[in-house]
């Protein structure tokens, strides 16, 4: 019977331990059920460290913050405790019923993975007006506003839109990126440079706010009637006040997620009347002169000139096309060149077009080039107007005579009209060319054919030694794990400086880099990460207490820079301190 006790609490113990020490990947969410308006959190929780974590795609989400990764390690009466999470905060991109599918990971060699959720998303619901809510006070708290500049515009008349982000004044914004950008159907687009732009004084609805100037845009509608111009939707990283003060008293700081549009807005566009259009008329509208002019009026026979018409102003330069020019068939002319000089800022297009002409005389004589005619639609007036430009003389002085000839015998039969010849016409004929020999050469004996034969031979030494090597460095198992989380504090610190900018990216990348730092310098486990080991183990290897102290404080600031603003000053500041901790902590450490 006392046998029988014992076994029974063996099989107890050896039960609770083997339950203890069972590995857990779970995928737990805020909700599984939101309107479209709301944002639904998943978090991925492991209670062992793993490595290879790869996240579901979220196709029917669009993931507005993460992955954010938060670690506990504890030890309690003995016994220690590991948790891991990755965080994600999702908008739905429409209703229906939607699956989020698994996540895996690589844990102790086996890839572990989570049970797919199901999501249903309805239609929006009313957000509660709670004046202590973050989300209630981002939703109040910033807009995102389109102006255009005129809602009746005629056909090719330029109009501008300009988008603007109001925030109130106790509301912060930081990581906003697009998620929706407007395609500008049935416009000819440009965009303005809007770089270096500043928060400015302004106001919404009568209040005082600051706005920014986020995009400019310049349009000029290709269609008559009522166009769409999409909207511009944004997801914006919010900072609001909460009832939380600080221990100085200044009031505490929530990051929420807002997803933000300016609204479509529409236009009615009006046609060019036409009572009083003109027949050359080719939908120039603006405000515009007009030329024609040469580089030359007096030349010889085989010389050439230049002939330009150009357009100057302001309107639609690049959307209409040049009048021709007419010669006398007795001149050669070459197809224009065509150039443009337009600057495009919001008061639409500015510059100048011209098709320039290459004019070749073969005859010695006087040859016009006659008036031509240019007309536009202006805006100031609403009515067409038609510019013409002034008759040109080329005047031929050297040169043959047109339709002179040479008999032979005096017969008719052989007259035959006189050659006409120009220093281009061997313009064809290569001077240059490329001329290979004839002789058939052979592989076989020379210097390459030796090489390549040897080489093989000299190489066997090589790889033999190489071979060795790499045994060596295979058989070295404590060696490589050291230098594997060497490589990754690298490649961590690496993506810490290209993060730098994006608070969140930046620090998650740098607690990484100095994780494996840590693993690879004194050859410990994650699990082993706690303060106290590691100012041990660091106190042990001869470390400074000051170096100590400053990579205390880094770590410190990784934990707290996600949930406080941070400048990028800051951030430069913490990559330098920690790339000069981690070299004296080389330095000093035995």
């Amino acid at each position: 019977m006392k046998l029988t006790k014992h076994i029974s609490l063996l099989l107890i113990i050896l039960a609770t331990s083997i339950t203890s020490a069972q590995i857990k990947f779970e995928a737990k969410v805020s909700k599984n059920r939101l309107g479209v308006n709301e944002r639904l959190r998943i978090d991925f929780e492991m209670n062992q460290d793993g490595d290879n974590f790869n996240p579901p795609s979220f196709s029917d989400f669009t993931v507005i913050g993460g992955p954010n990764q938060s670690v506990s390690n504890s030890w309690i009466n003995g016994v220690r405790s590991f948790n891991k999470t990755y965080s994600y905060f999702l908008s739905p991109k429409r209703q229906g019923s939607f699956t989020i599918n698994q996540a895996t990971i690589n844990i102790d060699g086996q890839t572990y993975k989570t049970t797919p959720i199901k999501i249903e998303v309805t239609s929006a619901v009313e957000i509660p007006k709670d004046p202590n809510d973050p989300n209630y006070l981002a939703q109040e708290g910033i807009h995102l506003v389109a102006e255009v500049s005129k809602s009746d515009p005629y056909l090719n008349e330029a109009i501008t839109v300009v988008y603007k982000l109001f925030v109130s004044p106790n509301t912060g914004v930081e990581n906003s990126h697009e998620i929706d950008s407007p395609r500008y159907n049935d416009f000819w687009s440009q965009n303005i440079d809007t770089q270096d732009q500043r928060f400015q004084m302004g106001t919404y609805n009568g209040e005082e706010y600051r706005y920014i100037i986020l995009r400019k845009t310049i349009l000029y509608p290709q269609k008559t009637g009522k166009l769409d111009i999409e909207p511009l939707t944004l997801d914006i990283g919010v900072q609001v006040p909460t009832n939380r003060r600080d221990i100085f008293g200044g009031r505490m700081m929530a990051r929420v997620n807002r997803t933000i549009s300016a609204g479509s807005k529409t236009i009615n566009v009006k046609p060019l009347p036409e009572t009083g259009k003109p027949l050359n008329f080719t939908g120039a509208v603006g405000n515009f002169s007009f030329k024609v002019s040469t580089t030359k009026t007096q030349l010889d026979a085989t010389e050439s000139l230049q002939a330009k018409v150009e357009v100057t102003g302001n309107g639609n330069l690049k959307l209409f096309n040049l009048p021709k020019l007419t010669l006398p068939s007795s001149l050669e002319v070459y197809e224009p060149e065509h150039n443009e000089n337009v600057r495009t800022d919001l008061a639409g297009m500015q510059g100048s077009i011209a098709d320039t002409y290459t004019i070749v005389p073969q005859y010695k004589g006087k040859y016009p080039i006659p008036s031509i005619s240019f007309s536009y639609f202006d805006l100031k007036t609403e009515s067409y107007k038609t510019l013409n430009s002034d008759e040109i003389v080329i005047d031929v002085l050297n040169g043959p005579a047109s339709g002179s000839v040479v008999s032979s015998n005096q017969n008719p039969a052989n007259t035959k009209q006189q050659v006409v010849l120009n220093k281009d016409q061997f313009a064809y004929i290569k001077t240059n060319a490329d001329f290979s020999s004839t002789t058939s050469s052979y592989f076989f004996k020379t210097p390459l054919f030796w090489s390549t034969l040897l080489l093989p031979f000299l190489a066997i030494p090589l790889a033999i030694v190489i071979r060795r090597k790499k045994a060596d460095r295979d058989a070295d198992v404590y060696g490589n794990r050291i230098r594997m989380a060497d490589k990754l504090a690298k490649k961590y610190l690496s993506n810490a400086k290209k993060a730098l900018g994006k608070k969140e990216e930046f620090y998650i990348a740098m607690e990484k880099a100095l994780h494996n730092y840590l693993k690879a310098k004194l050859h410990i486990e994650t699990s082993e990460l706690s303060k106290d080991r590691i100012n041990k183990l660091l106190l042990e290897r001869g470390v400074e207490a000051e170096t100590m102290a400053d990579f205390n404080h880094i770590m410190q600031n990784c934990d707290l820079a996600r949930y406080t603003p941070i400048t990028a000053v800051t951030m430069q500041e913490d990559y330098e301190k920690a790339a000069k901790t981690i070299s004296l902590i080389d330095k000093q450490a035995r």
